[in-house]
């Protein structure tokens, strides 16, 4: 289970986590939530120059003089480089331009599949979620995408019941076979710690465990057996100049809360 710590939030650590994922001079498809206050963080201290794009149609290249809640909030239009719409900036992700974006799920796989459509599959469905909005564009045409999303073993399965947006399919070279032309899951980072994918077999590994997790806490939560990297590292803390930028954002912990 996740382990909170006095000093941050668990949510205070994954979004210091994905800001760092961010390089100087990237465009990032930002996402909602966590991904957005990552992008104001990145924005305010190591990434100046990178490029945000949201998927109502805004693109801004300075980060927020304000708080803000949802993409959608004025401080977020407020000199924003361009207003357009959603079809304008899917075009930017069709040709290549996304460097990197971020997206979560209601299921993950040992391959990176997500799945935000059904669970128990389409055809008798137990539940049915949201569906793919962007998600399926985002996660087949950016450079890379980072999977956020709280860890639990109900979540980490096998297979997804039902591939929504893809990731490395069934295994390493899928992607080319099936025709998508860049990109694949980075990425994964969770309220245990943070994961990437070996390439050639397309499966993910455990990376980092966050201050206070155990390999065994992990194990625990995932529902296949998880490959672990040979020098597993520990998640580095929000530093304090990271904790003040985020809390500026997010002054009332609407996202960042325990």
């Amino acid at each position: 289970m996740a382990v909170e710590h006095p000093s941050y939030t668990m949510a205070e650590l994954m979004v210091a986590a994905s800001a760092r994922e961010i390089a100087d001079g990237e465009v990032v498809f930002v996402g909602m939530r966590l991904p957005l206050l990552g992008f104001l963080l990145a924005k305010s201290t190591h990434a100046a120059d990178a490029t945000g794009i949201f998927e109502l149609g805004i693109i801004r290249d300075t980060a927020t003089s304000e708080p803000i809640l949802t993409m959608g909030d004025l401080p977020n239009l407020c000199r924003a480089r361009w207003l357009s719409d959603t079809a304008d900036v899917m075009a930017l992700l069709q040709q290549g331009l996304v460097d990197v974006g971020f997206i979560g799920g209601a299921q993950v796989d040992r391959f990176g599949n997500l799945n935000t459509s059904y669970i128990g599959g389409c055809e008798r469905p137990e539940t049915r979620l949201p569906g793919s909005g962007g998600a399926c564009d985002l996660a087949s045409l950016a450079g890379r995408h980072i999977i956020i999303m709280t860890h639990e073993k109900r979540r980490f399965v096998p297979r997804v019941d039902y591939l929504t947006s893809p990731g490395y399919g069934d295994g390493g070279g899928w992607r080319r076979r099936v025709g998508l032309p860049r990109g694949g899951p980075a990425a994964v980072i969770t309220t245990l710690g943070i994961f990437r994918f070996d390439r050639e077999s397309g499966e993910m590994v455990l990376s980092s465990l966050h201050p206070g997790v155990t390999v065994e806490d992990v194990l625990a939560n995932t529902g296949w057996e998880l490959r672990i990297a040979p020098a597993v590292t520990t998640t580095p803390s929000p530093t304090e100049a990271e904790l003040a930028v985020l809390r500026r954002f997010d002054p009332q912990a609407f996202w960042t809360g325990s």
